[in-house]
């Protein structure tokens, strides 16, 4: 029943812009953790940003923080990652996550959410 369709992805050049959009359906995006995670080739999947909904606490990873922010809308049952300042080195596979109403969880961990996006990528040029 749970689905997470992302998009957004795309090409830019370094210093631009992009909004990805995570789609959810099964599930309200009221309550519980989503995040976004990121995939490079040869890399594991890292943490990028996370949102606990039902209070819109937010965290992000040090690389992005201060650069990407992570929204919710309620109405739409959608979560967005807006990106900006990209860097050559956010070029990777960007995933859509869900995880469960449980605020003592850490977010940058896979294990934490149950159900995941198909990904959108992302390439940013020198």
């Amino acid at each position: 029943q749970v689905q997470l369709v992302e998009s957004g992805g795309g090409s830019v050049q370094a210093g631009g812009s992009l909004r990805l959009s995570c789609v959810a359906a099964g599930f309200r995006v009221s309550s519980g953790w989503m995040a976004w995670f990121r995939q490079a080739p040869g890399k594991e999947r890292e943490g990028v940003a996370a949102i606990y909904l039902s209070i819109t606490r937010s965290y992000f990873a040090e690389s992005v923080r201060g650069r990407f922010t992570i929204s919710q809308d309620i109405a739409k049952n959608t979560l967005y990652l807006q990106m900006n300042s990209l860097k050559p080195e956010d070029t990777a596979n960007y995933y859509c996550a869900r995880g469960p109403p449980n605020y003592g969880l850490p977010w940058y961990r896979p294990d934490t959410y149950n159900y995941w996006g198909q990904g959108t990528q992302v390439t940013v040029a020198s």
